[in-house]
């Protein structure tokens, strides 16, 4: 069933997304204080991609203080727009009844956008 809803999230705009993310971060990493950045925006076009089974997690071993850093720094710069545009087209899939699990891959996502510093993506099947 995961293979089936990644392809058709794949044909009908996932290819997009996992292409904007991937754009991005290339644009991230080309600049030396954008790297941490570009590493995370690579974590958010590896799920937008192929995004069921997966799952995030929270790591153990996370840096606390420098990560909590890093995900204010990521939200005000604009990961506060990456979220919300997820969370919006979350609630419009969730609106008929086949495209809720489009709509909670969504809301993954945009949990993961909102703070990708800490959180680990996990497969699981």
């Amino acid at each position: 069933m995961n293979t089936l809803g990644n392809i058709i999230w794949l044909l009908f705009g996932g290819v997009f997304i996992a292409v904007e993310y991937v754009v991005s971060s290339l644009i991230l990493i080309f600049t030396i204080i954008g790297i941490p950045f570009g590493i995370q925006t690579l974590k958010l076009a590896f799920v937008a991609l192929w995004p069921f089974g997966k799952e995030i997690v929270s790591t153990k071993g996370s840096s606390g203080c420098l990560s909590t850093f890093m995900n204010l720094l990521w939200i005000i710069t604009g990961g506060i727009w990456i979220s919300l545009s997820h969370l919006i087209f979350g609630v419009l899939f969730s609106i008929t009844i086949i495209g809720i699990p489009f709509g909670k891959q969504h809301f993954k996502l945009a949990g993961l956008a909102l703070t990708p510093f800490g959180k680990e993506v996990v497969i699981v099947d």
